[in-house]
C-alpha cells in the first residue's frame, strides 16, 4: 500500500457533510461513471442544511456520489473473477459508510454495512438531488 493516503474529512468534497452518518441506498451506472444513491447527513454549516423536524434527529439530503470514468470496482466478496464496472455495481449491497479513503491517484476504498469497495476511477463528485452542487 502506498504512502500516499487521504481520508474522506481530508477531501474539499465532503465540506460540511459526515460519511460516517450517511447510508448508501443503492449502486449503479451511468455512461462510464459509478453513481451511488445516498442518504447523506448534512452538517448545520452546509449551504443546503435545513432544522430537523421535531421527528427527525439530523438533516439528511438525498445525493449521489458519482465516481467519473471509473475504470474497475473490487468488493471483498469477489472470489477473484473480473466482471463489468455495470455488473459488480449492481451485485454490491446497502448499508451505513464508515469511511472512504483515496490510496494513491485513482484508488479509493469505501467501507460500510456492504463491506469493503476498492474504486479505480477519477476524483469523485458529490451531487444533492434535486440541487444544483
Amino acid at each position: 500500500m502506498t504512502d500516499d493516503v487521504t481520508d474522506w474529512s481530508e477531501m474539499a468534497e465532503f465540506s460540511a457533510v459526515d460519511l460516517t452518518k450517511s447510508f448508501v441506498l443503492s449502486w449503479g451506472t451511468e455512461s462510464e461513471s459509478l453513481l451511488i444513491d445516498m442518504d447523506l447527513f448534512l452538517c448545520p454549516e452546509h449551504a443546503f442544511y435545513e432544522k430537523p423536524r421535531p421527528a427527525e434527529k439530523a438533516c439528511f439530503q438525498p445525493a449521489f456520489l458519482e465516481f467519473p470514468f471509473c475504470s474497475g470496482i473490487k468488493s471483498g466478496a469477489d472470489e477473484g473473477d473480473s466482471q463489468p464496472v455495470s455488473e459488480a455495481a449492481e451485485a454490491l449491497m446497502h448499508g451505513a459508510i464508515s469511511g472512504l479513503i483515496r490510496v494513491g491517484d485513482g484508488h479509493y476504498e469505501i467501507t460500510g454495512g456492504f463491506g469493503q469497495v476498492e474504486i479505480n476511477a477519477e476524483r469523485p463528485i458529490l451531487r444533492l438531488k434535486g440541487h444544483i452542487s
